[in-house]
């Protein structure tokens, strides 16, 4: 079969033989060049509805959205399956899964040899990023799921002006998608597909030297919408490091205040740290602003007046549905009203969605993500934990004006912030950047399930790339160390934050959500030269009064405790960090030691 027939004029002969090499691999029937017209996506959404992957929703309440139910064995990104490639094991580090390259892609080229038979392999030109932009890089994704492409069109910049910029000699990533379900075996035996084909058998594999991406076998999320995690962090980690930026998982902001100075502030939270309700804050004080650049990733370039410019490098927000709701994220939930895809939430029974969380009453009836019938006497949830909604950016109204300038927005304020119920102060700002790189290597939160681990125990998710850096993570640190060296006295200033320290009775001391703007205030002041800081164990921390809490129904107490340092609990932090240090043995940066040491002489002053 000539699969290079119905290319489009035009096509560098390198990603022709590309597309070429893997359909001759995994045997589709036909090869289609997706465009990312509105006819395109119309004919795909109908294309997923007639194979039962769709469930189209009730137009008068959510118009042009669908439902999509996966199988129960893939509904999240798989850790364990997902590998570093890297030629040198120690390259990869002790925080990744490695692989030998070439023993995986041995393996791999079993699992896709004839993979797509009885489908179509649709190619994907994706831009990471608005376009004209020295930050910006593109992208193929090959892949044989309808699914996957209608996702890729929202989470990215998509079709033939992604393609038009290859053409004209773009860079672009090569990744290829299969869910591993062929519909005609070798023998030419035909079977029917299913609503949600996947292959029990999952690998999502990074090879960083040649900056590539094969998944096998899911096709759920960040395993194969490969301009997510697998590109956006993962590859881009390694190419920020080779060409001295950073791709980082971190929220953008624009904060404009009362006398109309604009501020920027990247944040990087793990999960379940509030970093979605951050991203669209809706701020308690008055005269504030706050708006969205970015919900989850952050690509930063030094511009030429030697500031950081960062660029949201993704179109669309692919977020956790459970317990959005009017009072946790209003701005998120009414976000969804049109034109979004909804994956293992539960259906109502007049056409609409539901989850956990949405509404203090749930209904009397629904059918579950698993297709069953529900009742509020249920012993299961009705939404899967980590149901999705995908959805343009620009549909959030904290949107900002200026989310997709190509130069980026100038960094301002960086935050790192972890769940501690103890210990960390509710915000202390770094006493440099050396010092901020020790805070983002160190962060760490609680263990909140015992599935996780034992409760209360410290799970460390250094700048919260513990599953999405690249390469070394030692190796990682030592770039932000070079990177802020390059900055000089233009760098951004890096706080650490923590909204969820607990009174001695475990009560919550921090109201949250939209009063985070708060200690956000505090920063921007500190940047703008407005307020000073008192030298704290952590980090420099507000003086008595600087911290607006105006209207907020809080004692002198409770402040007091949301700022307490103990230095025998911070001896112990200062322990476990050294502890945690030891894997990288000497690959861990020297100015990372002197920081532990310097974090030891201010718990021995106190």
């Amino acid at each position: 079969m000539d699969y290079a027939g119905t290319a489009p004029a035009g096509i560098p002969q390198k990603l022709l033989d590309w597309v070429t090499e893997v359909a001759e691999l995994t045997q589709p029937d036909s090869v289609y060049w997706c465009d990312g017209s509105i006819e395109e996506r119309d004919r795909m959404n109908e294309l997923l509805v007639s194979g039962g992957t769709f469930i189209p929703l009730n137009p008068a309440k959510r118009p042009g959205s669908f439902l999509a139910r996966s199988t129960p064995s893939d509904v999240a990104r798989v850790e364990s399956r997902t590998y570093i490639c890297s030629a040198l094991e120690e390259d990869a580090g002790p925080t990744n899964n490695w692989a030998e390259p070439v023993e995986m892609r041995a393996r791999l080229n079993g699992l896709f040899k004839g993979a797509m038979r009885g489908r179509t392999l649709f190619v994907i030109p994706f831009s990471m990023g608005p376009f004209g932009g020295n930050i910006s890089k593109a992208g193929v994704e090959l892949t044989d799921s309808p699914y996957v492409v209608i996702n890729m069109r929202i989470m990215t910049r998509m079709g033939a002006q992604a393609l038009d910029a290859i053409k004209a000699g773009a860079y672009w990533v090569p990744a290829v998608h299969t869910v591993g379900y062929p519909l005609i075996d070798e023998a030419g035996n035909r079977r029917p597909d299913v609503s949600w084909p996947c292959n029990d058998e999952k690998y999502i594999c990074h090879f960083p030297e040649t900056r590539e991406i094969w998944s096998f076998g899911s096709g759920y999320g960040g395993n194969a919408l490969l301009g997510k995690k697998c590109y956006a962090l993962r590859i881009a980690s390694v190419l920020a490091h080779d060409e001295g930026w950073l791709a980082e998982h971190m929220l953008i902001l624009k904060l404009t205040d009362p006398k109309g100075q604009v501020f920027h502030l990247t944040a990087a939270f793990p999960s379940a740290c509030g970093k979605t309700n951050l991203a669209m804050l809706r701020p308690t004080i008055p005269g504030w602003k706050v708006e969205t650049i970015g919900d989850d990733i952050a690509w930063m370039r030094q511009g030429p007046d030697g500031r950081l410019y960062a660029i949201n490098p993704e179109s669309g927000f692919f977020g956790v549905a459970p317990y959005t709701s009017e009072k946790t994220n209003p701005t998120a939930l009414h976000a969804l009203d049109h034109d979004t895809i909804f994956t293992n939430v539960a259906l109502t029974d007049d056409g609409d969605v539901w989850w956990e969380g949405m509404t203090d009453t749930p209904p009397d009836h629904l059918i579950d993500w698993k297709g069953q019938d529900w009742t509020p006497a249920s012993e299961t949830t009705a939404a899967h934990p980590n149901a999705r909604f995908t959805v343009r950016a620009d549909q959030a109204e904290s949107i900002a004006p200026n989310w997709e300038d190509p130069a980026g927005v100038p960094v301002d304020v960086m935050l790192f912030g972890g769940r501690r119920s103890t210990n960390v102060p509710l915000i202390a700002e770094s006493y440099d950047w050396e010092h901020g790189v020790f805070i983002g290597a160190t962060v760490s939160s609680e263990q909140t399930a015992a599935a996780e681990g034992a409760v209360g125990a410290l799970r460390r998710d250094p700048f919260a790339m513990l599953p999405f850096c690249g390469y070394n993570m030692a190796d990682y640190w030592s770039h932000w160390l070079k990177v802020g060296e390059k900055l000089g006295d233009k760098a951004p200033r890096i706080f650490q934050v923590n909204w969820f320290r607990k009174s001695a009775d475990g009560k919550w001391l921090w109201p949250g959500f939209g009063e985070n703007c708060r200690p956000i205030e505090w920063a921007v002041r500190r940047v703008a030269g407005e307020v000073d800081a008192i030298d704290g164990i952590s980090g420099r921390l507000p003086c008595p009064g600087d911290l607006n809490i105006d209207g907020l129904d809080i004692t002198n107490a409770e402040m007091d405790a949301l700022f307490e340092l103990d230095p025998v609990a911070w001896a112990r932090e200062a322990d476990l960090a050294e502890e945690y240090f030891e894997q990288f043995g000497d690959r861990e940066p020297d100015e990372l030691r002197h920081q532990l040491a310097l974090l030891r002489e201010r718990i021995a002053a106190a």
